[in-house]
């Protein structure tokens, strides 16, 4: 039993890769085979530099507790994440700008009791 799920896993995942790669041959693209589970496609950045992207094929299997791999659960999880992060990095910006808005303020009162303190010893 376990050989055969091994053996459709392995079937699966070689299909998926000529589908993905015979697309993006079609689309002009050249596709390494770099191992049994993954492509890679020579790239150009838009500074010009040589780059690789790498594509890895792989079914899933689930934990060893026997949970089952559930990607809609993991999409969801992730753009959970995501919105978390989005929302962090904003609540960080208004810290950020109270903070400076804050030390602009301090550092004017600074210079007034500096100034004012000059004015009266001279």
């Amino acid at each position: 039993m376990a050989t055969a799920k091994k053996i459709l896993h392995e079937k699966l995942r070689q299909d998926k890769i000529k589908l993905v790669s015979d697309f993006l041959t079609e689309n002009g693209e050249e596709i390494l085979i770099t191992g049994s589970n993954e492509i890679a496609l020579p790239c150009v950045d838009s500074e010009g530099n040589d780059e690789f992207m790498v594509i890895t094929f792989k079914v899933p299997t689930g934990s060893r507790e026997g949970d089952v791999y559930d990607g809609y659960a993991m999409a969801q999880d992730y753009e959970i994440k995501q919105k978390d992060k989005k929302e962090k990095a904003i609540k960080d910006k208004i810290a950020k700008e109270k903070k400076i808005a804050s030390d602009k303020k301090m550092r004017e009162q600074k210079a007034l009791i500096k100034e004012k303190a000059n004015k009266e010893g001279k």
